[in-house]
């Protein structure tokens, strides 16, 4: 019992002096020498006695180990005088349940093997012979780490005799001494958890998200990630500033990419083109241009139609149009909008490459059914309501 107290004192004064220290481990191998206090079954007529031993632990991952054990003990006997010496071999299966660099790592185990009683304490006392005896294990315990290389194991281990179907009950303290082969971790210089060799961006920011690549998340992939993205929605492939927006060289809102007055007044009020002043529509040109089922293609059969609108703004050159769809309220109001944007879209196009108007003074708008000019509950209604007008505007 005196080696059990100097173990517990070797514990306490560890816990004050080490603290636990982390460290990359491939596998460990644990000496493992211990003291432990055996309960024999009634069966063997044998007193309480220590045992000594030692094992050699082999843990191959960071859970699982195993170890051959061997351990001893002077027995003395209950009913007659004399000693019954005890040997054991034998070999455990440990699971553990935290990894071997974390300071506390509980387990259970389970093993086998083969003990020899010396004189048999369970025949009559004259017989004089040996007892062997295979008996097999379950135990549970927890291994503390002091350091990387020293730690401090205590365990309880219900032990069964199957010859002679007895049970004996063994608690143990033992020392440990690791070693353990290092490995290396991967370089991460950014520390963002991708290592360099994987990472496609070395320099994040501390603490930023990053993806599987080692990037910031850049949901409209223009460069700046969205964490620092003040335009989120930029269009795609448009070059944009550090800030993740697209240039807009005058400040008046409007992207230069669809900005038509590129050079406003600072700090005038412009409409969605970019454009100063109030616009009015002086014309309207009801373009009879008519489409299949579900269809936006325009063929050259209408250009004589739109002949007109391109001359109009041959001769007022300050003037501009918007091409507006429109269509009866037959259908989903999501796609007769979009279905209205593609047909003005087509219009507009072929004012542009066909007739050869500026692209600057063009704009399609598609409104669906939201402008009607007749009673979409009849088929005349309805056939007014699809159409296509040429919107003359200028501004005042």
């Amino acid at each position: 019992m005196n080696f059990l107290r100097s173990c517990a004192m070797a514990a306490i004064a560890s816990t004050l002096v080490f603290p636990a220290v982390a460290a990359e481990r491939k596998d460990t191998v644990y000496i493992n020498p211990f003291a432990a206090y055996q309960y024999f079954d009634d069966k063997r007529d044998l007193s309480e006695a220590d045992t000594y031993g030692g094992g050699l632990e082999y843990r191959f991952t960071d859970r699982w180990a195993v170890e051959p054990v061997y351990s001893r003990a002077n027995v003395d006997r209950k009913g007659a005088p004399g000693e019954s010496d005890f040997d054991e071999i034998r070999m455990d299966i440990i699971y553990y349940f935290a990894n071997p660099t974390e300071a506390v790592n509980p387990y259970v185990s389970f093993g086998g093997g083969h003990a020899d009683f010396g004189e048999d304490a369970s025949a009559p006392l004259t017989s004089g012979s040996n007892h062997d005896e295979t008996r097999v294990n379950v135990g549970t315990g927890i291994r503390y780490n002091f350091t990387d290389s020293f730690s401090l194991r205590a365990d309880l281990r219900e032990f069964h005799g199957i010859d002679e179907s007895t049970f004996d009950t063994q608690v143990s303290l033992g020392l440990s001494f690791a070693f353990y082969r290092s490995v290396a971790a991967p370089a991460d210089s950014d520390n963002d958890g991708v290592p360099d060799e994987s990472d496609e961006c070395p320099g994040t920011p501390a603490g930023a998200t990053v993806d599987s690549t080692g990037c910031e998340p850049d949901g409209d992939r223009d460069g700046v990630a969205d964490a620092r993205d003040a335009c989120p929605d930029s269009t795609l492939g448009a070059e944009v500033d550090s800030r993740g927006c697209e240039p807009d060289s005058d400040n008046d809102g409007v992207i230069d990419g669809v900005d038509q007055c590129p050079s406003t007044t600072p700090g005038a009020t412009v409409d969605e083109r970019g454009c100063e002043g109030v616009t009015e529509v002086i014309q309207t040109f009801e373009v009879d241009v008519q489409f299949a089922n579900n269809s936006s293609v325009i063929n050259k059969a209408y250009d004589e139609d739109l002949r007109r609108v391109a001359d109009f703004l041959e001769k007022n050159p300050r003037t501009f149009v918007e091409v507006a769809g429109h269509t009866d309220s037959v259908g989903d109001a999501d796609y007769n909008q979009f279905l209205s944007q593609r047909r003005a879209e087509a219009v507009a196009a072929r004012l542009v490459d066909s007739l050869g108007v500026d692209p600057s003074r063009v704009k399609a708008s598609g409104y669906g059914e939201e402008r009607p000019i007749a009673r979409n509950d009849t088929a005349e209604g309805r056939a007014a309501n699809r159409r296509v007008e040429a919107l003359i505007q200028v501004e005042r």
